[in-house]
């Protein structure tokens, strides 16, 4: 004797079924659309530098940023760069753009802080053979949406015409956020929580990018990391630098 269907047997049918599957994307789609605009009404996006509303970015913001000069100064070469380079001090405009691109969801700062890193990168004619990005762990990543420092090196490769390698470096230690540690406990904080895909690495040049260079803790320690696994070179490159007296002698004794 057959039994009737349940409910759960018919929605089953249902999503199985290429047309309604279809169907039930779309409106799954057009449902998060609405909700986004009803989100935008309700909390209109503002500008990350000056507030205006209806903007995450605005011209004025932008030309202001296109106005700050790179460092005069980079680091010197030192182990275990080969040369080292940050866009600006982690002040002023430049913070504000990276702490929105960071911590309030707006991705779309990720083009002009990585045209930004181009521009200086053009100018210092380093030659790499791809991009590696500093990784975040993946319950950080899931947490936050997305790696900020993905999103950059994605237009920043596109603007060197070089590869991403996704697959070059996995961060397999979660751990806990550096702000507010000194140098030493970041050392500690980091380290062997980097694993490389030495096939992916060995005999290149690698462009190595961060958001922020405070003690060069992580910066350093992926960098030793790729090395170790046969990477000839590495070129670290951050948006910016944490330049305080609480730094100087012992976060930034590379820069010069």
């Amino acid at each position: 004797m057959n039994q009737p269907r349940g409910i759960y047997d018919s929605e089953r049918a249902c999503l199985q079924h290429p047309v309604r599957r279809e169907r039930t994307r779309l409106f799954g789609r057009q449902l998060r659309q609405l909700l986004d605009a009803g989100l935008e009404l309700l909390f209109p996006s503002r500008c990350a530098g000056c507030q205006r509303v209806d903007t995450v970015w605005c011209p004025e913001c932008q030309d202001l940023l296109d106005a700050i000069p790179f460092p005069a100064r980079q680091a010197r070469a030192h182990s275990p760069f080969t040369a080292l380079a940050c866009s600006g001090d982690h002040n002023g405009l430049l913070r504000q753009a990276l702490l929105a691109l960071k911590y309030e969801n707006a991705a779309q700062l990720a083009g002009p802080l990585g045209n930004r890193l181009a521009s200086l990168v053009t100018g210092l004619q380093w030659k790499t053979d791809f991009l590696v990005p500093v990784p975040l762990h993946p319950s950080r990543e899931r947490e936050r949406g997305y790696n900020q420092t993905r999103l950059m090196g994605q237009v920043l490769a596109q603007k060197l015409c070089i590869p991403l390698a996704d697959d070059a470096l996995y961060r397999t230690g979660n751990t806990r956020a550096q702000v507010g540690l000194t140098r030493r406990q970041r050392l500690e904080n980091v380290s062997n929580a980097f694993v490389v895909n030495a096939k992916r690495v060995q005999g290149c040049d690698l462009l190595l990018v961060d958001d922020v260079y405070t003690t060069g803790a992580t910066l350093g320690e992926c960098a030793r990391a790729l090395l170790a696994k046969g990477a000839r070179s590495v070129f670290g490159l951050t948006l910016t630098r944490a330049v305080s007296p609480a730094n100087h002698g012992e976060g930034n004794p590379e820069w010069m």
